[in-house]
């Protein structure tokens, strides 16, 4: 079956996406190709089949939320939010990304060519993002599960709080968060970089380039005896 076009100018969201979820929209296969965004908001929310959508141009706030299975291009920069909530599949963006990228993913995959602004990653619960440039201030803030893997710098609070994710990062780092310190890398870090670097198409990198971000894992519990310092 081949793919189609939607023409944003021509059409609404709504119709794309009642399309991308309708019978005929998940058995489709082909490029469906998304024309004239211009920054609409929603593009492809919600998808769960194995469907590859490419957008031509910038979308706006949650572009590909809430994603399973689908493969999602975005030839231009995303709004907030784009990817949050993801399941599994691909989510590709070729510009950049705005705040909240990835936010809560539980699984597959979020590659941002450019730069990914403020809480990038926030809440993580299991995917992995990588990120071509460098990522703003409080980004994988909660992260839960999963891996961050960022090209260029990090911003303030990099991983405050952070649960049992994981964050590689080549640049500098303007300051860690609470509870998050800098390990050693070890040959499975270095093989998981390898293997991320690969899949987002940034080979090359050199996993021994970048350092390796965790949890010191002193928040996990409560102490009454801790007087508040943390």
């Amino acid at each position: 079956m081949e793919g189609m076009n939607f023409d944003l100018r021509q059409q609404t969201v709504r119709e794309l996406n009642g399309f991308l979820h309708s019978a005929e929209g998940k058995a489709k296969r082909g490029t469906i190709a998304v024309h004239h965004p211009d920054g609409a908001h929603n593009i492809a929310a919600g998808l769960n089949a194995p469907v590859k959508v490419v957008v031509h141009g910038h979308a706006g706030y949650y572009a590909a939320g809430m994603n399973m299975h689908a493969d999602i291009t975005i030839e231009g920069s995303a709004g907030t939010g784009v990817a949050e909530n993801m399941m599994s599949g691909r989510v590709h963006v070729k510009g950049f990304a705005s705040n909240s990228a990835g936010a809560s993913a539980h699984g597959g995959l979020l590659v941002i060519d450019g730069n990914a602004a403020l809480r990038c990653g926030i809440s993580l619960k299991g995917g992995d993002i990588v990120v071509g440039g460098s990522v703003g201030s409080f980004s994988a803030f909660m992260a839960q599960a999963g891996r961050m893997v960022v090209c260029g710098d990090a911003g303030d609070g990099l991983g405050d709080s952070l649960y049992e994710a994981v964050l590689y990062v080549k640049g500098s780092i303007q300051s860690l968060g609470a509870d998050a310190q800098i390990e050693p890398m070890g040959e499975a870090d270095l093989k998981a970089v390898t293997d991320l670097l690969s899949q987002a198409g940034f080979s090359q990198h050199k996993a021994a380039d970048f350092k390796r971000v965790a949890s010191k894992r002193e928040l996990y519990h409560w102490n009454a005896d801790a007087n508040q310092e943390y």
